[in-house]
């Protein structure tokens, strides 16, 4: 019998030439009758998309039906994954579908759709063009064509909102290289939020600044603070211990204190690496997913200071001088910027003004 003939012997007689036929037949009515079962399987619904995927596939397997026939039931069963969310899959199955035939509509339509779930949308759009040409007048090829053109210039729009970001980010890193300023750990982002200094068209820094007044427990924000300012400039430091209450009479001097670090472990004055620091600009922004920065990824930003100050500075206040401008006070050695400059503001003639030079009074 024709069942039992060896893999790739050819028949001899006339009855295994019928039994093959026979067989072929017969295998031609299965694959036929799975694929009509597969079909009333869709039909009942999503509980029964798994039955019609088993009978689509015992289908395919039975290798009796045309070229065109198969790509139908790999077509159907793209649909079918489509439906489950089976996006590679079903893209997979669709493929197949369209190696079988060129032509088949149906399956480059579920080939674009499957794309355009995984968001190849480059893929999708070259499959809709493809199945247009087949079928020029086909609307759900026409439809999913516009939501890709759509998605794509959504995707362009972001993609071009991110290389701006990143590329603003590397330009400010580029510009605390430039001036020698080593950037830390960010600190009382609870007062300030994720407001990051800015670069002008003149390549001059505008920086977030966070006053503190631990004498009355409050903070002022000036949100843009140009690097070229002298520190009295902004008249809330000279009139003001907080909260916007005018220094009484005795408190006409006002001195601004610089804070380095007070718990080693939080801080400790470590300069952050080009990574961190882009990271840190980049919190907020469109492009805060970034991971590559390419070569902008190893190293510190500060290649001078060999990424901390020394221990003897570290710990301590720093007088600072009023009259000296912004960028003066931040290029010292010994400043690290916790993220954005914080200073400490008390005024001279304060009783308290010992107590916390002398480090007895706990910070804000």
């Amino acid at each position: 019998m024709a069942l039992w003939m060896e893999a790739g012997a050819e028949p001899k007689t006339e009855k295994e030439l019928a039994d093959l036929d026979a067989i072929a037949a017969l295998k031609q009515s299965t694959a036929l009758q799975l694929k009509e079962k597969g079909n009333e399987y869709v039909k009942m619904g999503k509980k029964h998309y798994s039955d019609a995927i088993d009978c689509y596939t015992r289908a395919i397997n039975q290798n009796a039906l045309s070229d065109a026939e198969q790509s139908i039931l790999c077509s159907n069963r793209a649909h079918v994954n489509l439906l489950l969310g089976n996006y590679r899959r079903a893209l997979q199955d669709a493929e197949g579908a369209t190696k079988l035939n060129p032509s088949n509509v149906k399956a480059l339509y579920r080939a674009a759709k499957a794309s355009f779930s995984l968001n190849l949308l480059a893929e999708a759009k070259g499959l809709c063009e493809k199945g247009l040409q087949h079928s020029s007048s086909n609307e759900e090829l026409k439809k999913l064509a516009k939501q890709i053109d759509i998605q794509k210039s959504e995707k362009e729009r972001r993609d071009a909102e991110v290389s701006k970001e990143v590329s603003s980010a590397k330009a400010l890193v580029s510009a605390f290289e430039t001036r020698g300023l080593k950037i830390g750990k960010p600190m009382y982002q609870e007062l300030t939020g994720l407001k990051k200094p800015t670069l002008d068209k003149n390549n001059i820094l505008h920086w977030p600044v966070l006053l503190l007044y631990p004498e009355v427990m409050s903070s002022d924000f000036i949100e843009e603070f140009c690097e070229t300012d002298i520190l009295t400039n902004h008249s809330c430091i000279m009139r003001c211990v907080g909260n916007g209450k005018p220094l009484p009479p005795a408190h006409v001097g006002v001195i601004c204190f610089l804070f380095l670090t007070c718990d080693e472990q939080a801080y400790a004055g470590v300069c952050l690496s080009k990574r961190d620091i882009l990271r840190y600009l980049l919190e907020g922004t469109a492009a805060s997913h970034v991971e590559d920065f390419g070569n902008e990824e190893s190293g510190s930003a500060q290649s001078s200071n060999k990424g901390s100050i020394p221990q003897a500075d570290a710990a301590r206040w720093v007088k600072i001088n009023e009259k000296r401008t912004l960028y003066d006070v931040l290029k010292e050695s010994s400043c690290v910027v916790p993220g954005i400059p914080v200073f400490w503001v008390v005024s001279r003639n304060s009783s308290f003004y010992k107590d916390f030079k002398s480090g007895n009074c706990t910070p804000i």
